[in-house]
Order: C-alpha cells, then sequence, then structure tokens
C-alpha cells in the first residue's frame, strides 16, 4: 500500500519547510508504517495564504455548486471504502469491522452536507416598532482551523471538513500525528470530486501547539473547531481569545450508562456493547460509568461478561477480529494501571484484566464489578476495552451520580417504560442522551456536549452554523 505522506497545501504535495518528519506506527506491532512530513509555523502560514487565496472563489460558488462537489466527494469515498477501511486499521488498530463502520460514517457526512449547503436559511420581516424590514441571512464565516483526534481518523476529519465546505469555508486540517495517513489519502478523492486548490490543507505535524497558535494568531483565521481533551481544548480557548476566533469545541466525556430494574436486560447488554466496545473504547462517548439495579445485577453481569468472552483479540486486519490493538503504549498503560487500581480498592474482576505478553499494545476485554466510588476510572475517561460496574436502587441517587461529573458530553438509558426513560432523560445534565440506544452518533443529529464537554454542535442543522456568520440587513421600501 502507497502512502501520501506530505504536506498538502494549495493543491500541491510539499516537504516540510525544515524537511523535518516524523514516524507513524502500526499499533498491532509497533513497526513504522512511514514517516510523514512535519509541518512547521511557516508551512502554517502558506496553509493560511493558500486559504485565503482560494476563499473568495469558493465562497462565490452557489450552494448547488458546493453541494454537487460533496455529493461526488462521497460517491468517490464510497468506491473506495474498503482502501481507506484497511488504512484506519493500519494506522489505528480498530478491527475491520470497526474500520468499515467509521469509513461509511465518515463518507455520510459529504452526503449529508451535500444536501444541506442548499438549505441555509435566513428570513425576511418587518420590525414591529419601527417597520423597517428586516433581511436575515448566513455568510461563509472564513478560514477555519480543523483539529482532529487519532481515534476516528475519517470521520472526524469529514465531520468538519463537510459542513465548512458546504458554507462556503476554506479549511486547513490539523490530523493527529498518530494518524494522519487517512486524511491525507482523502485529498485526492476531494481534488478529483472539484474542490479547488487551496480550499482544503493538510498540515500534519508533531509541533502541534506552535503550528495551531501560530494559525490562531492570524487574524484571517475566524474558526477553530477541535475535538480532544477538555484540557486541550481550555488551551485552544485561551490561544482564540485574542482574536476572538470562532470555537467549536468537542471535548472530553464521562459517560454514565443506567441499566434500570425494569429494562430488557438482553438488549441493555448488547446496547452496553456498542457503547463500551464501538471503536474499542477510544471515544469520548464510551459508556464510562455502567449503573446497574441491584436487582438485576447478578443476571445483567452474566449476560454481558459472556458476550464481552466472545470477542476475538487480534490485529485487525486478520477476518474475524472483534478486537485490535489500542493506539499506542501511553493508553495501554492508562487503560492497566485503571484496572489495577480498582482492584487494589475492592472492585471484583469478572474478566479479562490481564495485559497479554505479545507485540503490540492490546489490552484485553474486561469486566469489572463492585467497582468503588474512588476508583480512578470513573472519574476519567478510560478510553479502552474496560467496563466498570456499580449499582443502584433509587433512581434519584443514580441520577445525582450520574451529573456528578464535569463533563456532559452523553449518557445511555435503558427501562422498558418510555415515561420514565424520557422523565429520567430531561434529569441527565448531558448534551445527548440514548434512550434504549448505545449509539447516538449520527450525521443528521446535532452532537455535542455540556458543562466541560465542549461548545456547539456537529452534525445536522447545526453543524453548518459553526461555519457561518448570521448577517443582518435592515432596510426600508
Amino acid at each position: 500500500m502507497g502512502f501520501m505522506n506530505k504536506l498538502y497545501i494549495g493543491g500541491e504535495w510539499r516537504e516540510a519547510s525544515d524537511g523535518g518528519t516524523f514516524e507513524v506506527l502500526n499499533p498491532a506491532d509497533e513497526s513504522v508504517i512511514t514517516t510523514v512530513s512535519s509541518g512547521t509555523t511557516d508551512d502554517a502560514v502558506a496553509c493560511i495564504n493558500a486559504a485565503d487565496a482560494a476563499f473568495d472563489g469558493w465562497a462565490a460558488l452557489s450552494p448547488r455548486e458546493r453541494g454537487e462537489i460533496l455529493r461526488k466527494a462521497y460517491e468517490l469515498f464510497i468506491k473506495q471504502i474498503d482502501d481507506i477501511a484497511q488504512l484506519i486499521t493500519l494506522e489505528n488498530g480498530k478491527a475491520g469491522g470497526d474500520a468499515i463502520g467509521e469509513a461509511r460514517y465518515a463518507a455520510e457526512f459529504f452526503r449529508w452536507y451535500a444536501e444541506e449547503a442548499v438549505r441555509s436559511d435566513g428570513h425576511l420581516g418587518m420590525a414591529p416598532a419601527t417597520g423597517a424590514r428586516i433581511l436575515v441571512h448566513q455568510k461563509p464565516a472564513g478560514i477555519s482551523v480543523l483539529v482532529t483526534p487519532w481515534n476516528y481518523p475519517a470521520a472526524m476529519g469529514t465531520r468538519k471538513i463537510g459542513p465548512a465546505l458546504a458554507a462556503g469555508c476554506p479549511v486547513i486540517v490539523k490530523p493527529a500525528s498518530e494518524t494522519p495517513l487517512t486524511m491525507l489519502a482523502l485529498m485526492p478523492i476531494l481534488s478529483e470530486a472539484g474542490v479547488p486548490p487551496g480550499v482544503v490543507n493538510i498540515l500534519p505535524s508533531r509541533s502541534s501547539g506552535a503550528v495551531v497558535s501560530k494559525m490562531l494568531s492570524d487574524p484571517r483565521v475566524r474558526v477553530v473547531s477541535f475535538t480532544g481533551s477538555t484540557e486541550v481544548g481550555r488551551k485552544l480557548l485561551h490561544a482564540a481569545a485574542d482574536n476572538i476566533v470562532k470555537p467549536a469545541m468537542e471535548l472530553g466525556g464521562n459517560a454514565p450508562f443506567i441499566v434500570c430494574k425494569d429494562a430488557d436486560i438482553e438488549a441493555a447488554a448488547d446496547g452496553l456493547m456498542v457503547a463500551k466496545m464501538r471503536n474499542l473504547g477510544e471515544a469520548c462517548t464510551a459508556a464510562n460509568r455502567i449503573y446497574v439495579h441491584e436487582s438485576i445485577k447478578d443476571k445483567f453481569i452474566a449476560i454481558f461478561s459472556k458476550k464481552m468472552a466472545a470477542l476475538k483479540m487480534g490485529n485487525g486486519v486478520e477476518p474475524d477480529v472483534d478486537v485490535g490493538p489500542l493506539v499506542n503504549a501511553e493508553t495501554r498503560d492508562k487503560v492497566e494501571y485503571f484496572v489495577s487500581d480498582a482492584i487494589s480498592k475492592g472492585a471484583k474482576l469478572e474478566l479479562g484484566g490481564v495485559k497479554p505478553n505479545i507485540p503490540g499494545f492490546f489490552y484485553p476485554p474486561t469486566v469489572l464489578s463492585n467497582v468503588p466510588d474512588d476508583a480512578d476510572c470513573l472519574s476519567d475517561e478510560i478510553f479502552g476495552p474496560v467496563a466498570a460496574i456499580q449499582t443502584f436502587t433509587d433512581e434519584k441517587e443514580v441520577i445525582e451520580k450520574s451529573n456528578s461529573t464535569e463533563y456532559g458530553l452523553v449518557a445511555y438509558l435503558y427501562t422498558e417504560d418510555v415515561r420514565r426513560g424520557l422523565s429520567l432523560s430531561e434529569k441527565l445534565e448531558f448534551g445527548m442522551i440514548g434512550l434504549n440506544r448505545g449509539l447516538v452518533s449520527d450525521p443528521a443529529a446535532p452532537f455535542g456536549g455540556v458543562k466541560q464537554s465542549g461548545l456547539g454542535r456537529e452534525g445536522g442543522k447545526e453543524g453548518m452554523l459553526e461555519f457561518q456568520e448570521t448577517q443582518y440587513i435592515s432596510t426600508e421600501w
């Protein structure tokens, strides 16, 4: 397999201005896949210059023209979906089924925003007090810096690129240095689809802080969209403040998964398999704190543990593998620490819990029960295949425990009583609720959280608004 491994600026492949590179590792065997050019602050300025030169022409296209280009990008993406999925597996480690799932999800953002590009609504009205006419419409905000994480190397890029291009904005993508290859491989697709040079630029770099800060200090940059940790998000908000750059932040999570006493236990266990094990738990939406009603805990743990035990661990390129490696040694070691910490404080190990002595960053599917409140895994994102289970008897208490976190991205709730489900959902302080569903991500829905989990929304109609500014014209006739 060949790799795009240079910077993509103004429609051209370039070496870094100082010739610097960094290695991309295969997490399944720790081998070097390839080296990639490492962008500098000078390269960041070159990206802004290219985007600035392309801005007026792209914004001047009709919404239909931009939509047709995005639709073509979707079609070309689908034709190459197997190759893209293989690349995701190679640099990220996720199993083949997970990689195909991400690739389909990623492609769908191009199709969704191909349709949304023509639905940027404004309105016309009359001011009640003055009689003046009020004309309101949306304009492209301007050059947008998109900073994407390693856990979804395709989807986190397209989820930002799609609405930005639909809105008329040129973009500069800074992919995670662990997984830059998938985003670089997208560039020939966008070029063939008709995206002009300079509208999409890709800047892989090991000097993330320096290059992003450089871009945010340039007055031509008007939007920063970031997906990643709350800690880094806070730093970017500070950096964006000086030039009042519009922020869109999708940050960390600490998702509760509540199984009420009247829940369909089999369905809840299946839902938890999705909410916990999708992308091997390396997701801000992953179920992190699992609360099961005391009356059904034994049956639920037995059913869920059996499902976890049936998963096959191995290199994601091999057929029938369900669980690939974690992305790097740091992530694996953090997961291992969470398990040992919980057990040392009284948790019961139901399944897994032993790091295999093989090459690669593997950790087995693990189930912990009776997890104490002071276990570190309950207050931090596990980001791995570890299910930490507690029990409850009082619904008011479990809602309070669920809300007792600085995060508010997503919560999951299982009950057969729809009235109870909707009532409890409204009491949960989270931007998204999976009610009898273990999956909330959808290109047609507004993805995002409250509290320390972020600002703004991605997906849905709301996603394009992050890349637009509202203009109001007052007139008379």
